[in-house]
């Protein structure tokens, strides 16, 4: 890892369950849970959180498992990582909101110069800012039919854009996420996706791939038509699929040439988690406009859209905003959240984590019901088949996730057939917790 000096932490990072897990406290809150919270709202672990620090969760029943979801991506510095602590309350001790939109504040401002430096390219950037991914996403969609006077929006097999109306529409899976909420936003058309591990013709390359979503793109919609091609340069939802190597630069080329904005959704990948600031710059692609969130703020809600500043400035005045976006007690975590990822070395921390992580479970791959382990730096999936075959296993999924969390390891599962298990502990986890959780998956694994 980094030579930087290692963090210190609260709590003791090692896993503990108790033998009455779910313990009564945690019990109790359920019951409150199913007459106060809507049902709709599922939990992946039932157990209630009182404390988080570095890759350890502590529930009120003293219960200590170790953290490989980090809140889905979001906790890449910690659940409580002192600088971060600190700015909130500096921030909110002298004001929690104004709306940027009223009486403006520094914070927003100084958020979007980092934003403008960090993200790919050395063109002129501008930044607007949100409170979630999928806010990000739709005005990104929103600045790119304005600038360029289209409406047609392309998105890819296995995608996962949000849950709002129009991010239902780019999103691909329908269960849970679309199921019954319809009709959607119209003028969202869907292409194929470079997934190497189902590929019928396991020799495409990734330029191949992209041909063939461009060849039904101007067939099926026209270029001219296009205002805005969005993807995943990893997808996170979908499975963790990294497209084959050439299909994210060919895409961008098309898209240039064409007119039509190349939106690069970050908000799962970026900020280290796959051991470069983003995941477009494993490929040297430069997006037209990046949308972020989850790791941007260590833990406070806040997104963003970063692009090209004269995307950006084709949008009237009072044409973006949001009463919350950008508040001023988020933007103070987001600056502290981007000192920790580079004063600590994040993205050199993140492929640390793959290293070691692959040393433990790359034995596995073709053996039972492991298919593939892919992905990069903190972000890794495993694919799980029937064995011998490449059918997606999702009940192999289910049973592993319940013994890890059995052993205390908290692991999410995802995909379109719900037989990935991804990987995404905070970076700032100790390599012997980590070596000691991804041990516990590797037998649960074994046990299929």
């Amino acid at each position: 890892m980094s030579q930087s000096p290692a963090p210190t932490f609260r709590l003791e990072q090692k896993r503990h369950v108790l033998k009455d897990f779910p313990g009564p406290k945690s019990s109790a809150l359920a019951e409150r849970r199913k007459d106060a919270v809507a049902a709709g709202v599922a939990s992946t672990v039932p157990v209630y959180v009182q404390d988080a620090d570095g890759g350890i969760i502590l529930d009120i029943d003293g219960n200590s498992f170790v953290d490989l979801g980090s809140g889905i991506a979001v906790t890449s510095v910690g659940a409580s990582e002192p600088a971060v602590v600190g700015a909130v309350a500096e921030a909110a001790g002298h004001f929690t909101h104004t709306c940027f939109m009223v009486t403006p504040y520094e914070g927003y401002v100084e958020v979007a110069e980092r934003l403008n430096t960090l993200t790919p390219g050395d063109h002129a950037k501008k930044t607007v800012l949100f409170n979630s991914g999928a806010e990000a996403v739709e005005n990104a969609v929103k600045i790119a039919r304005i600038a360029t006077g289209r409406s047609a929006v392309v998105v890819f097999d296995h995608a996962y854009h949000g849950r709002t109306n129009l991010t239902m529409a780019l999103t691909a899976k329908s269960m849970p996420y679309k199921h019954g909420f319809g009709p959607f936003a119209s003028e969202v058309y869907r292409v194929p996706m470079s997934y190497p591990f189902r590929e019928e013709n396991p020799e495409i390359t990734g330029a191949e791939a992209a041909q063939r979503a461009i060849t039904m793109i101007e067939k099926q919609i026209g270029a001219d038509q296009v205002a805005a091609l969005v993807i995943e340069p990893i997808q996170g939802e979908g499975g963790f699929i990294v497209p084959a190597e050439g299909f994210l630069p060919a895409l961008a080329e098309w898209a240039k040439a064409n007119g039509v904005v190349f939106v690069a959704d970050e908000v799962q990948a970026g900020f280290c988690r796959t051991g470069e600031w983003f995941a477009v710059d494993h490929e040297g692609v430069v997006p037209d406009l990046v949308t972020m969130a989850k790791g941007i703020a260590g833990g406070m809600p806040l997104s963003a859209v970063t692009g090209r500043a004269e995307l950006l400035d084709s949008v009237h005045g009072g044409g973006l905003g949001g009463t919350y976006g950008g508040n001023p007690v988020a933007c103070a975590a987001a600056l502290a959240a981007l000192d920790v990822m580079e004063e600590q070395d994040l993205n050199a921390k993140a492929r640390r984590i793959e290293e070691i992580a692959r040393g433990v479970l790359e034995p596995l791959v073709g053996e039972g019901v492991v298919g593939e382990l892919r992905g990069r730096g903190a972000m890794l999936a495993i694919e799980l088949v029937e064995p011998g075959t490449k059918k997606p296993n999702p009940e192999a999924a289910k049973a592993i996730a319940a013994a890890c969390l059995k052993e205390g390891v908290i692991i999410l599962t995802c995909g379109t057939y719900g037989n990935i298990i991804r990987l995404l502990p905070p970076l700032v986890i100790g390599e012997e917790l980590l070596t000691d959780a991804l041990g516990v998956l590797a037998t649960a694994i074994k046990a299929q």
